[in-house]
């Protein structure tokens, strides 16, 4: 059974190989946290702990590891809350009070600060686009190959998208087909856009001189505009934590991050294990990667997920503490609304 000590030593057990890597074993166990027990003691305790699931023992040490279950259960149940101090609060708030920022650069910029302050590779899923229509489009023409493109949803969210033409479009060919755009599109679900782009294909035909090359143009930005919004920052981290050190296990790891499709359902899969926090956080494991996700909403209907991505050996007092502030603070900077606070 799990007694105090027990849990004692276990907290110690994980504390220790968060911190260094390496196996840990009795006698070093002792002697870093003063336990006033003997070596014998936590040895027999650690045998204990390893037969109820919660410690793995490497074939290269003597000493143990905590196993998935043991994670599972130090996060449930050990977490100080108290990971993030006051000079990682200060430079996270410091970073979005110093910007006017549109919520998909909040995003953006979120994801670098947790890479940067957690040293792992930090991600987002931003607002399902799946309860979205469109509002309105601005398109503004920088010369006659360039302009950049404004899409508003109902809820307030906007997209820039920078288009480039291969050939010259003239100003009246864009103002026409903006106007068409929102006379016909103006309250459609944007996963139907691509679809109803067609419909309006030989309007656009019949008055737009090269509308072939605006068609494109819109098409391809409402592909991306209505897929998933996942972002990724710091991947090349992984490649300094040890764990990924196996090429096997690096690469694993990088397909997964190139695969957008994977993250949503993430919690769902067969080989994972997961958690939520008493704070609403929610960490899973698979395959020897930990994934810790944390909700923000923006809007009665939009809503995204801060991530941070990285090995089973990691900080999980200080990325949820940290993870769980930068939601908080993506949520006060747009009020619940989509829009920045003035």
């Amino acid at each position: 059974m799990l007694t105090p000590r027990r849990i004692e030593i276990f907290k110690a057990i994980v504390d220790e190989y968060i911190r260094t890597a390496e196996p840990v074993g009795s006698k070093a166990l002792q002697q870093k946290y003063h336990l006033p027990y003997s070596s014998a003691t936590i040895r027999n305790d650690m045998q204990v702990l390893e037969e109820m699931g919660y410690l793995e023992k490497t074939h290269t040490s003597s000493g143990r590891i905590p196993s998935t279950q043991g994670y599972k259960f130090y996060c449930e149940n050990l977490l100080s809350g108290s990971g993030m101090d006051r000079r990682m609060e200060v430079a996270i708030r410091d970073a979005f009070d110093a910007a006017n920022l549109n919520i998909e650069e909040a995003i953006h910029q979120s994801c670098q600060i947790l890479s940067e302050m957690t040293n792992m590779t930090s991600g987002a899923i931003g607002p399902d686009s799946s309860k979205q229509r469109l509002s309105h489009i601005k398109l503004f023409p920088l010369d006659d190959r360039n302009a950049v493109c404004v899409f508003i949803t109902n809820t307030g969210h906007t997209e820039t998208r920078t288009f480039h033409f291969d050939q010259a479009v003239s100003v009246s060919d864009i103002e026409v087909c903006t106007e068409i755009l929102n006379d016909r599109l103006k309250d459609v679900p944007l996963s139907d856009l691509v679809e109803r782009m067609e419909d309006i294909r030989p309007q656009l035909a019949s008055v737009v001189e090269r509308h072939e090359i605006l068609f494109t143009a819109f098409v391809q930005a409402f592909v991306r505009f209505a897929s998933e919004n996942v972002y990724f920052s710091g991947k090349d981290r992984m490649l300094y934590q040890p764990e990924f050190e196996d090429i096997g296990k690096l690469k694993q790891l990088m397909m997964m991050l190139d695969d957008s499709t994977v993250w949503r359902e993430i919690g769902n899969s067969d080989n994972a294990v997961a958690v939520r926090t008493s704070q609403g956080t929610e960490l899973t494991w698979l395959n020897d990667v930990a994934i810790v996700r944390s909700t923000f909403r923006v809007s009665d209907d939009e809503s995204g997920q801060l991530m941070v991505v990285g090995p089973s050996r990691m900080n999980y007092d200080q990325v949820v503490s940290m993870i769980g502030y930068t939601a908080k603070m993506i949520e006060k900077m747009y009020n619940g609304g989509g829009e920045k606070k003035k």
